[in-house]
């Protein structure tokens, strides 16, 4: 496309000489706008990525995909319904669980609000999240009506460990001749585990389920079956199975898509925003590319009529200052793509580094749900910003360079 004379006149041109500095300064600050554009875009996507999905496996792992409840009253045949429905394609598990709201205290004097959840040792043994979690203590422990499972940053709260015992308070008491009466147990903590999300690590306990049964006298009942499926996406399809499958059983059922589209739909509402908002970088790095070039098409009108007088055609020109702005948009991208990369798969380290170096927190895992900053790179977001990144570019060049193209060789020699 183009021939070596062009690119010798083209690279000749991107290199200042003495009174030509302020047309080279502009060219860099284009090139560096470009790098910061399309490198922010490729980091941001990719938090954004990251944190979408941490959330959803973390979301979607200690609370399944979705949920079969009873209405009214609780699951009194789980066993039966958790059959039928492990039963159905797609399915994966389906474990029968009962929960409530509790308040937890220690004999250390630390009090928190959580949730306590019922499950069979089995089921959760081969709940891999919370299975592959345990920081302290043992799963082998969690049998019988004494033994409770809580998160690391819940012991850290209540100031507690494995061996401590600590008490579950419910709010629905039991009725007396002196009015209701909370019921309180004290339960020996035999496990610490942490997920990585703030919310579990700091509100989830688990019970087995004989002793939740017995704490939140729901006798032999389940409050829900939690179901995993094999593609979370296609939840819906499965639910109109269970519906099928369970016609004659009154039941509510809830999917992940369902229980939590607030949240995600926020965060894919602050995922396109930002995006928008940061294209911003590039489109005023492409203004800079066309100012430069204009100052640079005027300054070299003797050049470009010495050029024509010699016999360089309109195209040969035209292709001469299209080089020299696609040259700048071409190295600003790669630069910007490489630095993006590099940055998103070393982002905990550099986030590390600052911490450790300004002495603040800069991902506070109370206010961020998870307890590192997670960063996924998506290929093709990333194809799109650097195609983004070179278009935005080339068409910055267009305009100065056809300008270049038209110039009259008689007129910019008479004027000079």
């Amino acid at each position: 496309m183009f021939n070596a004379f062009e690119r010798a006149i083209a690279f000749r041109y991107l290199r200042a000489r003495k009174g030509e500095r302020f047309v080279s300064v502009i060219a860099i600050f284009s090139l560096v706008g470009i790098a910061l554009g399309v490198a922010t875009l490729i980091i941001v996507m990719s938090v954004m990525n990251g944190f979408r999905i941490e959330l959803l496996g973390r979301i979607l792992g200690l609370n399944g995909h979705l949920g079969v409840h009873g209405i009214e009253r609780p699951l009194s045949d789980y066993d039966a319904i958790a059959g039928r429905i492990r039963a159905l394609p797609g399915v994966v598990s389906a474990t029968p669980i009962v929960e409530g709201q509790v308040l937890l205290t220690s004999e250390q004097g630390g009090a928190s609000g959580g949730l306590a959840r019922g499950i069979k040792p089995e089921d959760l043994r081969a709940r891999g999240l919370v299975a592959q979690s345990i920081m302290a203590g043992s799963l082998d422990r969690f049998e019988g009506e004494d033994a409770i499972i809580i998160g690391t940053r819940l012991a850290q709260r209540l100031r507690i460990t494995v061996g401590d015992k600590l008490t579950l308070v419910s709010p629905q008491g039991r009725t007396t001749v002196f009015g209701t009466v909370p019921r309180v147990r004290a339960y020996s903590v035999v496990a610490l585990f942490e997920v990585g999300m703030q919310e579990y690590d700091s509100s989830f306990v688990f019970l087995p389920m004989p002793a939740a049964q017995v704490f939140f006298q729901t006798g032999d009942a389940a409050s829900q079956i939690e179901v995993f499926v094999q593609d979370p996406t296609g939840v819906r399809a499965v639910t109109r199975a269970i519906r099928a499958e369970l016609g004659d059983t009154p039941v509510r059922i809830v999917d992940w898509q369902d229980a939590n589209s607030s949240f995600f739909a926020a965060v894919q509402v602050e995922r396109n925003v930002m995006f928008l908002i940061l294209t911003l970088i590039i489109v005023v790095a492409a203004f800079n590319i066309v100012s430069s070039l204009i100052m640079l098409v005027k300054d070299k009108g003797r050049d470009i009529a010495v050029l024509r007088t010699v016999g360089a055609t309109s195209g040969s020109i035209l292709r001469i200052f299209l080089l020299c702005g696609a040259s700048v948009g071409v190295l600003g991208t790669l630069i910007g793509f490489t630095v993006g990369l590099v940055f998103c798969l070393n982002i905990e380290a550099i986030r590390q580094a600052i911490q450790a170096l300004s002495g603040t927190e800069l991902f506070n895992a109370e206010v961020y749900f998870l307890t590192r900053l997670p960063a996924v790179v998506d290929p093709r977001e990333v194809m799109q910003v650097v195609g983004m990144g070179l278009g935005l570019s080339l068409l910055a060049t267009i305009y100065p360079s056809w300008r270049a193209a038209k110039t009259d060789p008689v007129v910019a020699l008479r004027n000079e």
